[in-house]
C-alpha cells in the first residue's frame, strides 16, 4: 500500500530541506519565513526540520553559512600586487555572487543581516576577521580599515542591486562590464596619497 503526504526523512532530506531554506531566506530574509514555509516545499513534516536543525535560528546559521571557499577566495588574490588583486576581489566575488551554488547563502545573509542579529553577527565577524585585513594590508594609509570596509560597501551594494532589486542595467550587466567600471573606484580607495 502506498502512502500518502509528506515524505519521510531519507538520505538527500537534511539537503533538500537546507536547498530550500537557502532559497527562501535569501528570497525574503529569516524574519519573513517559516520553518513551516520550508518543510511544506521541501515536502517534509516541519517536525523533520526540527529533528534535523533544532530551531529555526539553528536552520538559518546552517543554510547561511558563507560557502567554505570564501576565506580562500579573498586570500589567493591576497598575493597578488595592489592591481592585480583589484581585478582579482572583483572577477572572484561577481563569480560567487552569480553563480547559483553560492550567491543563496550569501544573498541570505546579507538580506537578513538588516534584521536579525544572529545573521549580523556572523555576517560581521567574517567580514572583520577574514576580509578587511586582506584588504588593509593593500594600502599604508592611517584609514586603512576604513578604506576596506568601503570597498566592502561597494561590493555588497554590487550584489544587493544585482540579485535583491535587481536594478537595471546592472542585474543584467556583464561582469566585464560591472569589472570594467568598479576595478577602477576599489583600487582609488587603495591608492597612496
Amino acid at each position: 500500500m502506498s502512502r500518502t503526504g509528506r515524505r519521510p526523512g531519507g538520505g538527500d532530506t537534511r539537503d533538500r530541506i537546507l536547498e530550500v531554506a537557502r532559497r527562501r531566506f535569501a528570497s525574503r530574509g529569516y524574519d519573513a519565513i517559516s520553518l513551516r514555509s520550508i518543510a511544506t516545499e521541501a515536502e517534509v513534516d516541519p517536525a523533520l526540520v526540527i529533528h534535523y536543525f533544532g530551531s529555526k535560528e539553528e536552520l538559518f546559521v546552517a543554510a547561511a553559512g558563507l560557502p567554505d571557499s570564501l576565506p580562500e577566495l579573498f586570500a589567493q588574490p591576497a598575493l597578488l600586487p595592489r592591481e592585480e588583486f583589484v581585478r582579482a576581489l572583483v572577477y572572484g566575488y561577481l563569480q560567487l555572487v552569480d553563480s547559483d551554488s553560492s550567491r543563496n547563502p550569501v544573498i541570505a545573509l546579507v538580506r537578513s543581516a538588516v534584521s536579525n542579529e544572529r545573521a549580523a553577527t556572523m555576517l560581521r565577524e567574517f567580514l572583520t576577521a577574514e576580509l578587511l585585513p586582506v584588504i588593509a594590508r593593500f594600502t599604508r594609509q592611517p584609514d586603512a580599515r576604513l578604506r576596506s570596509a568601503l570597498i566592502i560597501a561597494h561590493l555588497i551594494g554590487i550584489a544587493m542591486l544585482r540579485h535583491v532589486l535587481r536594478v537595471e542595467p546592472i542585474a543584467k550587466a556583464s561582469p566585464d562590464e560591472i569589472a570594467g567600471l568598479a576595478v577602477p573606484v576599489i583600487e582609488q580607495y587603495l591608492r597612496e596619497a
